[in-house]
Protein backbone atom coordinates (compact mmCIF):
# COMPACT_ATOMS: atom_id res chain seq x y z
CA UNK A 1 0.00 0.00 0.00
CA UNK A 2 1.27 3.83 -0.67
CA UNK A 3 2.81 5.46 2.61
CA UNK A 4 1.74 8.56 3.27
CA UNK A 5 4.00 11.73 2.92
CA UNK A 6 5.50 12.61 6.38
CA UNK A 7 3.45 15.87 6.31
CA UNK A 8 0.20 14.23 6.08
CA UNK A 9 1.20 10.89 8.03
CA UNK A 10 2.03 12.42 10.96
CA UNK A 11 -0.92 14.77 11.53
CA UNK A 12 -4.03 14.19 13.62
CA UNK A 13 -5.67 13.04 10.38
CA UNK A 14 -3.27 10.74 8.96
CA UNK A 15 -2.81 9.18 12.56
CA UNK A 16 -6.90 8.90 12.22
CA UNK A 17 -6.59 7.48 9.08
CA UNK A 18 -3.97 4.87 9.90
CA UNK A 19 -6.44 3.77 12.41
CA UNK A 20 -8.90 3.37 10.35
CA UNK A 21 -7.26 1.53 7.13
CA UNK A 22 -5.83 -0.78 9.94
CA UNK A 23 -9.32 -1.32 11.38
CA UNK A 24 -10.01 -2.33 8.04
CA UNK A 25 -7.01 -5.00 7.71
CA UNK A 26 -8.76 -7.34 10.33
CA UNK A 27 -12.06 -7.57 9.04
CA UNK A 28 -13.00 -9.13 5.54
CA UNK A 29 -12.63 -5.85 3.49
CA UNK A 30 -10.53 -6.74 0.44
CA UNK A 31 -7.78 -5.09 -0.05
CA UNK A 32 -8.88 -3.40 -3.29
CA UNK A 33 -11.47 -1.70 -1.24
CA UNK A 34 -8.34 -0.52 1.01
CA UNK A 35 -6.63 0.65 -1.28
CA UNK A 36 -9.50 2.96 -2.43
CA UNK A 37 -10.12 4.01 1.30
CA UNK A 38 -6.46 4.91 1.27
CA UNK A 39 -6.37 6.90 -2.14
CA UNK A 40 -9.20 8.89 -0.93
CA UNK A 41 -8.58 9.96 2.35
CA UNK A 42 -4.79 10.45 1.18
CA UNK A 43 -6.87 13.01 -1.51
CA UNK A 44 -8.63 14.65 1.49
CA UNK A 45 -5.89 15.31 3.45
CA UNK A 46 -4.08 17.00 0.65
CA UNK A 47 -6.60 19.42 -0.13
CA UNK A 48 -7.21 20.16 3.70
CA UNK A 49 -3.52 21.12 3.96
CA UNK A 50 -2.42 24.55 2.58
CA UNK A 51 1.20 25.19 1.80
CA UNK A 52 3.09 24.85 4.55
CA UNK A 53 0.89 23.99 7.02
CA UNK A 54 -1.23 20.58 8.25
CA UNK A 55 -4.05 19.32 7.56
CA UNK A 56 -6.71 19.96 10.74
CA UNK A 57 -7.68 17.73 13.45
CA UNK A 58 -10.62 15.72 12.22
CA UNK A 59 -12.57 17.03 14.36
CA UNK A 60 -12.68 21.05 13.19
CA UNK A 61 -13.61 19.04 10.03
CA UNK A 62 -17.14 20.06 9.05
CA UNK A 63 -19.75 19.46 5.91
CA UNK A 64 -18.98 22.65 4.31
CA UNK A 65 -15.29 21.75 4.20
CA UNK A 66 -16.53 18.29 2.70
CA UNK A 67 -18.74 19.93 0.24
CA UNK A 68 -15.79 22.00 -0.99
CA UNK A 69 -13.48 19.29 -1.12
CA UNK A 70 -16.09 17.18 -3.39
CA UNK A 71 -16.87 20.60 -5.26
CA UNK A 72 -12.86 20.93 -6.07
CA UNK A 73 -12.65 17.22 -7.61
CA UNK A 74 -15.66 17.40 -9.61
CA UNK A 75 -14.30 20.66 -11.28
CA UNK A 76 -11.00 18.93 -12.04
CA UNK A 77 -13.23 16.42 -14.09
CA UNK A 78 -14.13 13.82 -11.26
CA UNK A 79 -17.26 12.17 -12.72
CA UNK A 80 -20.66 11.62 -10.34
CA UNK A 81 -19.89 7.90 -9.49
CA UNK A 82 -16.49 8.94 -8.11
CA UNK A 83 -17.81 11.70 -6.54
CA UNK A 84 -20.39 9.12 -4.77
CA UNK A 85 -17.46 6.83 -3.61
CA UNK A 86 -15.33 9.05 -2.19
CA UNK A 87 -17.92 10.83 -0.29
CA UNK A 88 -18.80 7.01 0.74
CA UNK A 89 -15.37 6.39 2.43
CA UNK A 90 -15.48 9.90 3.78
CA UNK A 91 -19.03 8.68 5.56
CA UNK A 92 -17.44 5.44 6.68
CA UNK A 93 -13.84 6.78 8.02
CA UNK A 94 -15.84 9.51 9.93
CA UNK A 95 -18.03 6.61 11.46
CA UNK A 96 -15.46 5.31 12.39
CA UNK A 97 -14.37 8.18 14.55
CA UNK A 98 -17.32 8.71 16.34
CA UNK A 99 -17.27 4.97 17.32
CA UNK A 100 -14.16 5.48 18.78
CA UNK A 101 -14.70 8.57 20.16
CA UNK A 102 -12.68 10.61 17.97
CA UNK A 103 -15.26 12.97 17.58
CA UNK A 104 -18.97 13.62 18.22
CA UNK A 105 -20.64 13.40 15.14
CA UNK A 106 -20.25 12.34 11.50
CA UNK A 107 -20.55 16.24 9.49
CA UNK A 108 -20.61 13.99 6.28
CA UNK A 109 -23.89 12.25 7.05
CA UNK A 110 -25.30 15.90 6.27
CA UNK A 111 -24.59 15.83 2.45
CA UNK A 112 -25.94 13.93 -0.52
CA UNK A 113 -24.56 11.47 -3.00
CA UNK A 114 -25.17 12.57 -6.32
CA UNK A 115 -27.91 11.30 -7.80
CA UNK A 116 -26.72 9.05 -10.68
CA UNK A 117 -28.29 6.49 -13.48
CA UNK A 118 -29.35 3.47 -13.17
CA UNK A 119 -27.30 1.75 -16.20
CA UNK A 120 -25.58 -1.49 -16.73
CA UNK A 121 -22.75 -1.60 -19.31
CA UNK A 122 -23.77 -3.41 -22.37
CA UNK A 123 -22.76 -6.95 -22.91
CA UNK A 124 -22.47 -9.22 -25.88
CA UNK A 125 -25.78 -11.34 -26.96
CA UNK A 126 -26.14 -15.31 -26.67
CA UNK A 127 -25.06 -15.75 -30.15
CA UNK A 128 -22.70 -13.56 -30.08
CA UNK A 129 -21.15 -14.64 -26.26
CA UNK A 130 -21.09 -18.47 -27.43
CA UNK A 131 -19.52 -17.22 -31.20
CA UNK A 132 -16.61 -15.44 -29.12
CA UNK A 133 -15.96 -18.26 -27.15
CA UNK A 134 -16.27 -21.09 -29.88
CA UNK A 135 -13.74 -18.88 -31.34
CA UNK A 136 -11.26 -19.99 -28.61
CA UNK A 137 -9.05 -23.18 -30.21
CA UNK A 138 -5.88 -24.35 -30.31
CA UNK A 139 -4.10 -22.61 -33.31
CA UNK A 140 -0.32 -22.72 -34.90
CA UNK A 141 1.80 -20.44 -32.54
CA UNK A 142 -0.06 -20.76 -29.47
CA UNK A 143 0.43 -22.79 -26.51
CA UNK A 144 -2.03 -24.92 -25.91
CA UNK A 145 -2.17 -25.57 -22.35
CA UNK A 146 -2.57 -21.66 -22.57
CA UNK A 147 -5.33 -21.61 -24.81
CA UNK A 148 -7.53 -24.23 -22.73
CA UNK A 149 -7.14 -22.30 -19.92
CA UNK A 150 -8.58 -19.08 -21.68
CA UNK A 151 -11.24 -21.12 -22.93
CA UNK A 152 -12.40 -22.33 -19.50
CA UNK A 153 -11.77 -18.86 -17.85
CA UNK A 154 -14.50 -17.56 -20.33
CA UNK A 155 -16.75 -20.46 -19.86
CA UNK A 156 -16.67 -19.94 -16.19
CA UNK A 157 -17.26 -16.09 -16.11
CA UNK A 158 -19.85 -16.57 -18.78
CA UNK A 159 -21.72 -19.78 -17.51
CA UNK A 160 -21.35 -19.00 -14.13
CA UNK A 161 -21.53 -15.29 -13.83
CA UNK A 162 -18.56 -15.17 -11.77
CA UNK A 163 -16.64 -12.16 -10.54
CA UNK A 164 -13.60 -11.94 -11.85
CA UNK A 165 -11.75 -11.73 -8.54
CA UNK A 166 -14.22 -15.20 -7.95
CA UNK A 167 -12.47 -16.82 -11.18
CA UNK A 168 -8.73 -16.25 -10.17
CA UNK A 169 -9.26 -17.33 -6.47
CA UNK A 170 -11.00 -20.87 -7.71
CA UNK A 171 -8.46 -23.47 -6.41
CA UNK A 172 -8.56 -27.18 -7.14
CA UNK A 173 -10.01 -28.93 -4.26
CA UNK A 174 -13.27 -26.22 -5.00
CA UNK A 175 -13.97 -28.35 -7.76
CA UNK A 176 -16.60 -31.22 -7.70
CA UNK A 177 -16.19 -32.77 -10.94
CA UNK A 178 -18.43 -35.64 -10.68
CA UNK A 179 -21.30 -33.48 -9.80
CA UNK A 180 -20.05 -30.30 -11.47
CA UNK A 181 -20.68 -27.86 -8.83
CA UNK A 182 -17.55 -25.24 -7.53
CA UNK A 183 -17.46 -23.50 -4.73
CA UNK A 184 -16.32 -19.58 -5.02
CA UNK A 185 -15.56 -16.83 -2.52
CA UNK A 186 -17.49 -13.62 -3.16
CA UNK A 187 -17.65 -10.42 -1.94
CA UNK A 188 -17.00 -10.33 2.16
CA UNK A 189 -15.24 -13.70 1.34
CA UNK A 190 -18.90 -15.77 1.28
CA UNK A 191 -18.76 -18.69 0.12
CA UNK A 192 -21.33 -19.91 -2.36
CA UNK A 193 -21.41 -23.15 -4.43
CA UNK A 194 -22.02 -22.73 -8.31
CA UNK A 195 -23.52 -25.21 -10.45
CA UNK A 196 -21.07 -25.54 -13.69
CA UNK A 197 -22.76 -27.02 -17.20
CA UNK A 198 -21.49 -29.70 -19.79
CA UNK A 199 -19.41 -26.93 -21.88
CA UNK A 200 -17.62 -25.97 -18.74
CA UNK A 201 -17.05 -29.39 -17.64
CA UNK A 202 -15.53 -30.04 -21.10
CA UNK A 203 -13.32 -27.66 -21.04
CA UNK A 204 -12.52 -27.82 -17.60
CA UNK A 205 -11.17 -31.74 -18.16
CA UNK A 206 -9.44 -30.86 -21.28
CA UNK A 207 -7.34 -27.94 -19.47
CA UNK A 208 -6.59 -30.27 -16.09
CA UNK A 209 -5.41 -32.75 -18.88
CA UNK A 210 -2.97 -30.07 -19.81
CA UNK A 211 -2.48 -28.49 -16.66
CA UNK A 212 1.49 -28.35 -15.83
CA UNK A 213 1.67 -26.29 -12.67
CA UNK A 214 3.08 -28.35 -9.54
CA UNK A 215 0.76 -30.19 -7.38
CA UNK A 216 1.52 -28.05 -4.31
CA UNK A 217 -0.02 -24.91 -6.82
CA UNK A 218 -3.56 -25.19 -5.87
CA UNK A 219 -4.84 -22.62 -7.90
CA UNK A 220 -6.81 -23.73 -10.58
CA UNK A 221 -5.79 -20.57 -13.16
CA UNK A 222 -2.35 -20.52 -13.35
CA UNK A 223 0.72 -19.11 -15.81
CA UNK A 224 3.96 -19.12 -15.61
CA UNK A 225 6.22 -16.17 -14.32
CA UNK A 226 10.25 -15.61 -13.66
CA UNK A 227 10.52 -19.69 -13.56
CA UNK A 228 7.71 -20.08 -11.34
CA UNK A 229 3.87 -21.02 -11.74
CA UNK A 230 1.46 -18.33 -9.85
CA UNK A 231 -2.17 -17.88 -9.64
CA UNK A 232 -3.54 -15.66 -12.58
CA UNK A 233 -4.36 -12.35 -11.59
CA UNK A 234 -7.22 -9.78 -11.69
CA UNK A 235 -5.56 -7.76 -13.82
CA UNK A 236 -4.28 -10.33 -16.53
CA UNK A 237 -8.19 -12.03 -16.80
CA UNK A 238 -9.05 -8.46 -17.75
CA UNK A 239 -5.93 -8.55 -20.29
CA UNK A 240 -6.97 -12.28 -21.59
CA UNK A 241 -10.47 -11.07 -22.12
CA UNK A 242 -9.39 -8.26 -23.98
CA UNK A 243 -7.09 -9.90 -26.19
CA UNK A 244 -9.57 -12.23 -27.47
CA UNK A 245 -12.86 -10.12 -27.90
CA UNK A 246 -10.51 -8.11 -29.97
CA UNK A 247 -9.01 -10.56 -32.16
CA UNK A 248 -12.04 -12.80 -32.53
CA UNK A 249 -15.33 -10.36 -31.92
CA UNK A 250 -13.56 -6.64 -32.84
CA UNK A 251 -14.84 -5.80 -29.36
CA UNK A 252 -11.56 -3.70 -27.38
CA UNK A 253 -14.44 -2.71 -24.52
CA UNK A 254 -15.81 -5.86 -23.48
CA UNK A 255 -14.40 -6.79 -20.29
CA UNK A 256 -14.74 -9.62 -17.85
CA UNK A 257 -17.93 -7.88 -16.37
CA UNK A 258 -19.66 -7.77 -19.37
CA UNK A 259 -19.85 -11.61 -19.12
CA UNK A 260 -20.85 -11.50 -15.49
CA UNK A 261 -23.65 -9.11 -17.15
CA UNK A 262 -24.35 -11.48 -20.05
CA UNK A 263 -24.95 -14.66 -17.48
CA UNK A 264 -27.96 -12.52 -15.77
CA UNK A 265 -29.37 -10.62 -18.22
CA UNK A 266 -29.89 -14.38 -20.58
CA UNK A 267 -31.12 -16.12 -18.04
CA UNK A 268 -33.79 -13.14 -16.93
CA UNK A 269 -34.57 -13.31 -21.11
CA UNK A 270 -35.33 -16.60 -20.60
CA UNK A 271 -37.58 -16.96 -17.89
CA UNK A 272 -35.10 -17.87 -14.57
CA UNK A 273 -36.56 -16.88 -11.59
CA UNK A 274 -35.06 -13.58 -10.63
CA UNK A 275 -34.29 -15.16 -6.58
CA UNK A 276 -32.66 -17.86 -8.40
CA UNK A 277 -30.41 -15.33 -10.53
CA UNK A 278 -29.80 -13.72 -6.90
CA UNK A 279 -28.30 -17.17 -5.33
CA UNK A 280 -25.86 -17.34 -8.65
CA UNK A 281 -24.78 -14.07 -8.38
CA UNK A 282 -23.80 -13.74 -4.63
CA UNK A 283 -25.78 -10.65 -4.52
CA UNK A 284 -26.38 -10.29 -0.65
CA UNK A 285 -29.71 -7.98 -2.02
CA UNK A 286 -32.42 -8.37 -4.32
CA UNK A 287 -32.40 -4.95 -5.39
CA UNK A 288 -28.88 -5.23 -6.71
CA UNK A 289 -30.43 -8.01 -8.92
CA UNK A 290 -33.45 -6.67 -10.07
CA UNK A 291 -31.11 -3.58 -12.26
CA UNK A 292 -31.14 -6.82 -14.95
CA UNK A 293 -35.38 -6.38 -15.02
CA UNK A 294 -34.96 -2.61 -16.09
CA UNK A 295 -32.56 -3.46 -18.70
CA UNK A 296 -34.74 -5.91 -19.91
CA UNK A 297 -37.66 -3.64 -20.09
CA UNK A 298 -35.58 -1.40 -21.94
CA UNK A 299 -34.95 -4.42 -24.65
CA UNK A 300 -38.84 -5.47 -24.90
CA UNK A 301 -39.63 -1.34 -24.97
CA UNK A 302 -37.09 -1.16 -27.80
CA UNK A 303 -38.58 -3.85 -29.94
CA UNK A 304 -41.77 -2.97 -29.52
CA UNK A 305 -41.06 0.65 -30.61
CA UNK A 306 -39.40 -0.95 -33.76
CA UNK A 307 -42.34 -3.44 -34.55
CA UNK A 308 -45.41 -2.31 -33.15
CA UNK A 309 -47.65 -0.21 -35.85
CA UNK A 310 -49.62 1.43 -32.97
CA UNK A 311 -45.86 2.58 -31.36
Amino acid sequence: MPTWPPELADTALGEAAERFLASLRRTDASPHTILGYDADLRQLAAYLAPPGESPPAPAAIDNLTLREFLGDRMAHGASRKTISRKLSTIRVFLDFLVREGTIPKNPARLLDSPKLPKTLPSSPTAEEANALIDSIQPADGLDEATVRRDRLLFELLYGCGLRVSEVVGIDLPDLDRGERWLRVRGKGRKERDVPYGSRAHEALERYLAKREAPADQQALFVHRWGGEWRRLTVRSVARIVKRYATAFAGDPELHPHSLRHAFATHLLGSGADLRAIQELLGHANLSTTQKYTQVSLEKLMEIYDKAHPKA
